[in-house]
């Protein structure tokens, strides 16, 4: 490997420069080794920031990550293999049903996810409110069930991608998160050294998304689905809204209760909706055309799915889930129609409740965790319950409750703001 120093590769980037292929791999590799020490790498990733990259020098910094570590085959499986990857949201519980759902029609589904940190949940936490559940699979553990099963949801090991996982937190801590070529190849390095076959983005955008501008997202999904399938992966991505919360929940246990709604053909209809066109994605990518997804939550093969995968992973699926030891209810303050919930102002009350961690490594409530009652387009009655606040500890509900003001607006019936109100589309634009 061509040799180079890190002082050369920072100021490269700091001019306006463009990185050459082997600065970009001995930066990586040196990284990952402890040679480039933390402060060099955080002035190069503010300068990454600042001064942006091209696509030619995201698609190496990309494989250079991949090379930093293993990479996984699925290719002994007897069927196609399919994943999904979210940006992040609020009430994002969409992976939970998406993955047995998927594998109920013939797809592998290699869901190797993350825990939450901040305002967006992390789908791990949730699952780990199941009584037994574990996380944690070896790469044959997780083959095994593949085969047997056709979805895993576990964490992804220590070998996927070690530069990633330095450089992520480096970036937290650095203020260089919002770096779109930082953003696209941390998940597409992980994502393609996964080894799946196709792969969908949902890529969230509104007030509680990472990426709160819709032209900036448009960027980064079409970033990251240029990355794909330069590494041979069938990659499209959907731009989906983040404005309002999923579901009506965002917690832990209370987003499994609503998954396991979803599957019995039940849930709430944006939920229902998402998880059933990522589906379709996700199938037309691994060439399964003829089959409906709709049409495996109502004949009960999804449940089915979702309960050996549970049971598998030592998870009990009827056992009783937890629940937080203190509860506040929230009344509205006047009739007629609500016309915003702040995506934003939800998951900073869940995550103030306890549902979410500050730094990583934390411990989360299982129980913890907000519901609405109503969501933007439902009329509500003054003195009616709107938001129930669940912790085991109640000394957090001040905070959680600050959070939620100014984060929902009721019109009053029959005012031009409540007869005028529909709501944006979910799916906003769709990226291959």
């Amino acid at each position: 490997m061509n040799q180079h120093d890190a002082v050369e590769v920072i100021t490269a980037k700091r001019d306006g420069g463009e990185l050459s292929d082997s600065q970009i791999d001995w930066v990586i590799a040196n990284y990952t080794s402890g040679e480039v020490a933390d402060e060099q790498m955080s002035s190069l990733a503010m300068a990454i920031l600042l001064n942006g990259m091209n696509r030619r020098e995201i698609g190496r910094w990309t494989n250079a990550m991949i090379a930093s570590g293993e990479r996984m085959d699925f290719s002994s499986l007897s069927r196609p293999t399919a994943d999904k990857h979210s940006t992040g949201g609020v009430g994002d519980k969409i992976t939970l049903p998406l993955a047995p759902l998927v594998a109920a029609c013939g797809v592998a589904v290699p869901q190797l996810s993350g825990r939450g940190l901040g305002h967006t949940g992390g789908t791990l936490d949730k699952l780990e409110a199941i009584p037994g559940w574990r996380a944690a699979l070896s790469n044959e553990e997780m083959l095994d069930q593949l085969e047997e099963l056709g979805a895993v949801i576990c964490a992804a090991g220590s070998g996927l991608a070690p530069a990633d996982k330095k450089l992520y937190a480096l970036r937290d801590v650095t203020g260089t998160v919002e770096a779109i070529p930082l953003i696209a190849s941390s998940i597409m390095s992980k994502k393609i050294a996964e080894g799946t076959g196709s792969l969908v983005l949902d890529v969230k955008v509104g007030t509680g998304a990472f990426m709160k501008d819709l032209e900036k997202a448009r960027e980064l999904a079409s970033t990251m689905v240029e990355l794909g399938k330069g590494a041979g992966v069938n990659t499209v991505a959907l731009l989906t809204d983040m404005s309002t919360p999923l579901g009506f929940t965002a917690g832990n246990a209370i987003e499994v209760a609503e998954s396991v709604e979803v599957l019995a053909g039940g849930g709430p209809a944006d939920v229902v909706e998402l998880t059933v066109a990522l589906a379709r994605e996700m199938l037309a990518g691994a060439g399964v055309t003829d089959i409906d997804p709709a049409d495996r939550l109502t004949d009960g093969s999804a449940m089915d799915v979702w309960r050996k995968m549970i049971r598998s992973q030592d998870g009990d699926p009827d056992a009783a889930m937890p629940e937080a030891r203190e509860k506040h209810v929230v009344n509205a303050p006047g009739s007629g129609v609500l016309t915003r919930l702040d995506a934003m102002a939800v998951g900073l009350a869940s995550w103030r409740l306890g549902a979410g961690r500050a730094k990583q490594g934390a411990e989360v409530q299982a129980g913890a965790g907000i519901v609405w009652h109503a969501r933007p387009g439902d009329e509500v009655t003054e003195g009616q319950p709107l938001f129930t606040l669940l912790t085991d500890e109640s000394e957090r509900f001040d905070r959680a409750l600050a959070s939620l003001e100014g984060g929902f607006d009721i019109a009053p019936t029959g005012s031009d703001e409540a007869t005028s109100y529909s709501p944006d589309p979910l799916v906003i634009d769709r990226l291959a």
